[in-house]
């Protein structure tokens, strides 16, 4: 008779990790992760040494974007993290599929021993979509629990708590059956009806396409959609490029730049049928809430899950596949012979180019066209929060999915550099460009060690005006006294050369150029150090 084979519990969620796609885990170790960093290393799963998990994070979250599988951030006990709660919290509002690996004590142990311990499932409850705490005769189960809901329905974060001795402890290294992916769903019946006649109808209809359609991997059914129906889109910062925005359809993204909204609102007040797909309005302002009564316009809602959000309503609510959806709702349908027939689509995207005017000598918008310009294409660029972010995310134009990479949600600054260091490793063929303020690199700016020890050459764009600009840009639209905005400037492209990278600083476009040339052939990373005036932003987002 054969002997049992037997793994450590540790391993079990290591190998589901591995079989759901995983390749690389990223955090800052202790001791009481120790085991589940061997672990997961002997999975196949390269372990990341970053120097902050709340760095780590993000750079599992770019590893998702690049791979389709979930993100792992390993933090271990008490500091570790509440180092990550960030991270994590950001995750579950921008819809990050994350798998929270952290250290604990015994249970045992936790009676008398009080050092660093703390209550971790408690303080990650809020913030997660689900806290396991890993026994060991259920290890298999709950790593493919995590795996699963991490990744169904609206995407987020899953917490495992491990024990030291549970790490270890010795379990069959048989898993039972994985549970069966869903398929997916579409509307049918009366609903479906409805939606059929609507869309057969409508003169002014538009597409107003969210972070669900991203994750579900809508973008060639919305762009098939909206050709055959002549339908312009509207996508919120997180979806752009589900329709390719060089798409004479494309009407960019929308929902933090009141600049913008300025056209795209009254535009959508104008149309007849309103179709959300995959919208998400965790990513949207106070301005697009309640923009439309659905009692006097058709509004179709086509979500991952119900609307508890209340930020606007709809005529027709529908909890399916965004892709799927819409090729039932198209079926059989004759598209009328024009919509928008007095010229509507061509005007707003005129007005957006004049509002965004790329023709600047130097500033911020100067910065962000050269570097369109002069990267590829499909150059995958990472955004910080910021009066920056604003600006790239109406000019930066995506192509596909997943161009532009940021934290749209939560808006936590500091995720520029990690994710674009997640996503150099993930996709070594890609250019990879981030886009921080110069308050935002320095809260982050020791993952440049990182960068070194990867070896991978992405490209670190900084803004340099010595202030917290969106923030000093509205202290001064309130007429408030300037306070806890400015702090003094700082040498960007050295630090980039002292951590053993390339370092540029650059006041015109044609250094920036250059630097941009030599960034593309350089066997480090380039940090680009680039110097605008206060108040450059005015007027501008």
């Amino acid at each position: 008779m054969s002997k049992t084979q037997t793994i450590r519990a540790a391993d079990a969620i290591a190998r589901r990790l591995y079989d759901a796609g995983c390749r690389h885990a990223f955090g800052m170790p202790g001791g009481e992760v120790l085991t589940i960093v061997d672990a997961l290393e002997a999975a196949g799963i390269t372990f990341v040494l970053c120097k902050h998990e709340n760095a780590a994070g993000f750079m599992a979250e770019a590893a998702w974007h690049q791979t389709g599988a979930p993100g792992i951030m390993v933090a271990t006990i008490g500091p570790g993290v509440l180092n990550g709660v960030n991270a994590i919290a950001n995750a579950l509002q921008d819809r990050v599929p994350l798998i929270v690996l952290s250290g604990c004590v015994d249970a045992d142990e936790a009676q008398t021993y009080t050092h660093q311990v703390l209550d971790q499932q408690a303080v990650l409850r809020p913030i997660t979509k689900a806290s396991f705490q890993l026994s060991a005769g259920a290890a298999h189960v709950i790593a493919d629990k995590a795996v699963g809901i991490a990744l169904e329905g609206r995407p987020g974060p899953v917490h495992i708590d491990v024990p030291i001795s549970v790490a270890d402890a010795i379990v069959s290294a048989q898993a039972p059956a994985a549970r069966a992916t869903p398929a997916p769903t579409a509307p049918t019946g009366a609903q479906l009806q409805t939606a059929r006649d609507w869309l057969g109808s409508a003169q002014r209809p538009v597409l107003i396409v969210g972070v669900d359609a991203m994750n579900a991997l809508a973008g060639p059914t919305i762009t098939e959609f909206a050709t055959r129906f002549d339908i312009p889109v509207i996508t919120t910062y997180k979806a752009k490029g589900l329709l390719d925005e060089n798409h004479m359809l494309a009407l960019g993204g929308a929902g933090l730049s009141p600049l913008a909204d300025t056209y795209l609102v009254p535009f959508i007040k104008q149309s007849d049928l309103i179709l959300c797909v995959g919208y998400d309005p965790i990513e949207m302002r106070p301005g697009w809430r309640d923009i439309w009564d659905p009692r006097v316009q058709n509004v179709i809602d086509i979500t991952a899950e119900p609307n508890h959000h209340y930020m606007h309503q709809a005529s027709l609510s529908i909890i399916a596949d965004c892709a799927a959806t819409l090729t039932a709702m198209g079926e059989g349908i004759q598209p009328v012979a024009k919509t928008w027939a007095n010229g509507e689509i061509a005007a707003v995207k005129s007005a957006l180019a004049a509002a965004f005017p790329r023709s600047e000598t130097w500033g911020p918008a100067a910065i962000i066209d050269t570097c369109r310009q002069n990267l590829p294409a499909d150059t995958i660029a990472t955004a910080d929060s910021g009066a920056h972010r604003i600006l790239l995310s109406q000019m930066w134009t995506c192509t596909q999915p997943r161009g532009l990479l940021q934290s749209s949600a939560l808006c936590t600054m500091g995720c520029a550099l990690p994710l674009a260091m997640g996503t150099a490793l993930c996709a070594p063929d890609r250019t990879v460009v981030s886009f921080s303020g110069d308050a935002g690199f320095l809260m982050i700016a020791g993952e440049l060690s990182t960068a070194k020890e990867l070896g991978i050459t992405p490209v670190f764009v900084v803004f340099v005006d010595a202030s917290l600009a969106l923030i000093e840009l509205k202290q001064r639209q309130r007429q408030l006294r300037n306070a806890a905005v400015d702090f003094g400037k700082h040498d960007f492209a050295a630090m980039g050369q002292a951590f053993g990278g390339a370092g540029h600083t650059v006041s015109s476009r044609d250094e920036l150029e250059a630097a941009l040339a030599a960034a593309q052939t350089a066997e480090t990373f380039t940090v680009i150090a680039c110097i605008i005036d206060r108040g450059a932003y005015d007027g501008r987002i």
